[in-house]
């Protein structure tokens, strides 16, 4: 774990002043994307792109990425309660795999464990209805995740 962490923190002091963090949460059929602020503080969710096939999925988050001036992206890995990692991760690393072929961005991972959870209990608490907390749910998960990377900086 302090591998990550370690990579996480240089990654981040690494990031030029002028460039942004980008958080996905990769999901079997939606991706949700969060930004970072400048000052890189504040994770903000972005909006959720449904998954269609690979090459259209990177077009589209590599064109936002570059509109939005990213210089890093944070992946969050699915890892299995107990710290391993089964199938989910494992395709999640090919995803990343993927993706670092079709461009120079640095992409680290991030242990999303309980992500979702998380954002689904504070929509509930929001007493958010199903369909907005669907709508929502993977675009607020990223945001969650990028804020744990954030967070390092404190």
């Amino acid at each position: 774990m302090s591998s990550r962490l370690e990579i996480a923190r240089a990654s981040l002091a690494a990031l030029p002043a002028t460039r942004r963090v980008m958080g996905l949460d990769l999901g079997s059929t939606t991706i949700g994307i969060a930004t970072a602020d400048f000052t890189l503080q504040i994770a903000t969710p972005r909006h959720t792109i449904a998954r269609t096939k690979f090459q259209a999925d990177a077009k589209a988050l590599l064109e936002f990425a570059a509109k939005e001036d990213i210089g890093l992206i944070v992946l969050g890995l699915p890892l299995n309660m107990d710290g391993t990692e089964g199938p989910r991760a494992q395709s999640t690393r090919a995803f990343a795999r993927n993706l670092e072929k079709l461009t120079p961005l640095p992409i680290i991972f991030w242990d999303e464990r309980l992500s979702t959870a998380a954002v689904e209990r504070t929509m509930l608490e929001a007493d958010m209805s199903r369909a907005k907390r669907a709508e929502n749910v993977d675009k607020l998960a990223a945001a969650y995740i990028l804020q744990g990377v954030l967070d390092l900086r404190r």
